[in-house]
């Protein structure tokens, strides 16, 4: 039983290390997207609205075009969205699965504590069955003749 209870805190702590890895990981997973997304957009609005004006060559005007970064914006806004929608999903995908692990790691130790307390009843029957039923002490004695005697002394 003892042991039941120990597999039972070990499983439970491996799940639930299990758990806050995959969220870190996650989330770490997260951030750099969103930093790598947030890069790009930076950069394709910096191409984007650098132009250089053909009038005087040597001088770099920069023309800010607001449906390139309106576009950028959306872009980047869809990639968080479903960034995030993924997170959720691995995070409840995990934790169910983690549940579900403890489940049947809690009822496997039911199980094994419950074929435990049978043997041990059978077994306990069984010495009390062999107590009730056979004599404690027995006796034999042989006579003059060559034939053996048996007696129960006491039960």
């Amino acid at each position: 039983m003892e042991r039941a209870v120990v597999v039972v805190v070990v499983v439970v702590v491996v799940v639930v290390v299990v758990v806050v890895v995959v969220i870190v990981v996650v989330v770490i997973l997260v951030v750099v997207i969103v930093v790598v997304v947030i890069v790009l957009v930076v950069i394709a609005v910096v191409v984007a609205v650098i132009t250089i004006s053909e009038k005087t060559p040597a001088k770099i005007t920069i023309a800010i075009d607001f449906s390139v970064v309106v576009v950028a914006v959306v872009v980047l806004v869809v990639v968080v969205v479903v960034v995030v929608v993924v997170v959720v999903v691995v995070v409840v995908v995990v934790v169910a699965a983690a549940v579900v692990l403890v489940v049947v790691v809690v009822a496997a130790a039911a199980a094994v504590v419950a074929i435990a307390v049978v043997v041990a009843s059978a077994v306990e029957l069984v010495m009390v069955a062999a107590a009730t039923f056979m004599p404690a002490n027995i006796s034999i004695t042989s006579s003059s003749n060559n034939s053996s005697n048996i007696i129960y002394t006491g039960f």
